[in-house]
């Protein structure tokens, strides 16, 4: 099978690869599609961060670079390991990639197994990956989703439990009023759970696309170019005076993070989404005189089964966010290229690995 491989920064192969062993325990899936990632984008350009590097084995995986990339994928059952009698060959799946040590408790009451030490990510850590053409995952990270769902919406739904798990460390409720910084696919993602929940949903974002985008698909009510409107102004006329109840930051950019402190109203709260590759100027004079409570989120745990329940029902649709599709020849030119020297042009590229899918 073909595969897209990290060896390290600046250097993506598609290789050929032997297809993976089904063992007991594990689900065999043929990948539909892979969406490209910003955590991939930073693996490209500034990497090894979450891939081991050469002679540094992830503690979980043992695996160490080249890794096989991709880690928010579809597909559709081909095979199941032995003592996996809930899963069903033809099934469609998604799966919540982590890597997780056998000790940690990941039962449906934790909330924490996404901070174990050892963690890592399939896509990112070892044990394959989304742009390969098939991969094996162990069933617990294996959830089936229904087959009304398309196989390419479904490939969204692990980057739309990531604004799932940070709308729960929010606290929003039905009837706030929620500022999300940069409409990316992370914040726009995040927006359209907020919507889902009755909360209005402000966004501020450079780019025009991206705020149609958020218009169109109606999970914005507002959308500010940050260029032509003072957003904490505007934000404080829309709140009567008082600012937003909670806010998102999506974008890992200083005068972003800045805005939402201002925009927040006293004893507001501050949530950080993006991944941020430097140290970040914070104002904690500000944080301290109007009580901002101020959260950091990562990942999700125990999400994808709320967030498939969201997409089965109709309440989050997800199409609209789907912007190019392109197959594993076109990762770095067309993909990685795209994303990071024309991001302003489109919000989530999918990959077919075997290419059946364009």
């Amino acid at each position: 099978m073909r595969a897209a491989r990290y060896y390290g920064r600046g250097d993506i192969r598609i290789d050929d690869l032997p297809e993976p062993e089904v063992t007991p325990g594990t689900v065999g899936i043929d990948v539909a599609w892979c969406g490209i990632c910003g955590t991939d984008l930073h693996e490209y350009l500034e990497g090894p961060i979450f891939c081991p590097q050469p002679g540094q084995p992830h503690p979980t995986s043992g695996e160490t670079l080249p890794v096989t990339l991709g880690h928010e994928f579809s597909g559709v059952v081909y095979a199941v390991g032995e003592g996996v009698d809930d899963i069903e060959v033809g099934q469609h799946v998604v799966v919540e990639p982590y890597i997780i040590r056998d000790d940690v408790d990941t039962g449906p009451e934790s909330t924490d197994y996404h901070l174990s030490e050892g963690l890592g990510f399939i896509g990112l850590s070892g044990r394959g990956g989304g742009l390969g053409e098939k991969i094996a995952v162990q069933r617990r990270w294996v959830h089936p989703i229904a087959d009304s769902v398309p196989l390419d919406e479904a490939a969204l739904i692990e980057p739309l439990s990531v604004g799932y798990h940070a709308v729960q460390r929010s606290g929003a409720s039905a009837g706030d009023v929620a500022l999300v910084g940069g409409a990316g696919p992370i914040g726009l993602l995040t927006s359209a759970v907020l919507k889902a929940l009755g909360v209005t949903v402000v966004v501020s974002e450079l780019s025009p696309l991206r705020r149609q985008k958020a218009l169109e698909t109606g999970v914005a009510d507002h959308a500010l170019d940050p260029r032509e409107v003072d957003v904490v102004e505007e934000v404080r006329r829309l709140t009567g005076g008082r600012g937003a109840d909670v806010a998102f930051e999506c974008s890992s950019v200083q005068p972003v993070l800045d805005t939402l402190m201002e925009a927040l109203r006293p004893t507001g709260v501050l949530v950080v989404i993006a991944i941020w590759g430097h140290r970040a100027d914070f104002d904690m004079f500000k944080l301290v005189m109007k009580e901002i409570d101020t959260r950091g989120t990562i990942a999700y745990v125990n999400s994808h089964p709320p967030v498939i329940e969201l997409v089965e029902s109709g309440k989050i649709q997800l199409t609209p966010f789907i912007t190019g599709k392109i197959g594993l020849e076109g990762l770095v030119d067309e993909g990685f290229d795209t994303l990071i020297h024309r991001n302003e042009t489109a919000v989530k590229i999918l990959v077919s690995p075997s290419g059946r899918g364009l």
